[in-house]
């Protein structure tokens, strides 16, 4: 890679870091296991970076591998360990790009979202991560996760199933604010 090449690729990470980890973080729960997606992302984004035709769509690159790394960790590890969060760092490092939620303000709230999104199956959560806290279109989500519309309709549908079934009444409340 030129040197010019790796500067900028310097700077997406430098930009980026903290959006990608707190993705991580919304998908799996768990500090440590999104330092490795993004680290496995990075590694990803780095071979691929000088062939990227422009470097404005690396985020989105990004993006997409660091789900497709999620994914896959949850078919390798589907019968292992079940990570729970911990009510200590749910607010670490909340900086990144991204569309800030209602619950932002609230942090009772935030964490009851990210204690049932974590009881998400990993699907649904998926999608439901992409589509509300990174703000992404179906389509956007639909070609990260290698899915048709429908598809990303349907888990959108079945997975706001699942959390409103975990928060049960506590959703009005939350929705109340």
């Amino acid at each position: 890679m030129s040197p010019d090449q790796e500067r900028t690729f310097d700077e997406f990470v430098a930009g980026r870091y903290a959006a990608l980890r707190r993705t991580g973080y919304l998908l799996c729960g768990d500090w440590h296991l999104a330092e490795d997606l993004v680290q496995t992302t990075l590694v990803k984004l780095y071979a691929r970076w000088p062939r990227l035709r422009e470097p404005e769509t690396a985020y989105g690159y990004a993006r997409t591998t660091l789900v497709r790394a999620y994914v896959d960790t949850r078919r390798r590890r589907a019968s292992q360990e079940v990570a729970s969060p911990d009510p200590g760092v749910l607010l670490e490092d909340g900086r990144g790009g991204g569309r800030r939620t209602g619950s932002q303000a609230d942090p009772e709230r935030r964490l009851a979202l990210l204690a049932a999104l974590a009881r998400v199956s990993p699907a649904y959560r998926a999608v439901l991560v992409l589509r509300f806290w990174e703000d992404q279109s179906i389509e956007s989500t639909a070609a990260a996760l290698r899915q048709s519309t429908g598809a990303v309709k349907s888990a959108t549908n079945r997975g706001l199933a699942q959390l409103r079934t975990i928060l049960g009444d506590s959703v009005h409340e939350i929705a109340a604010g």
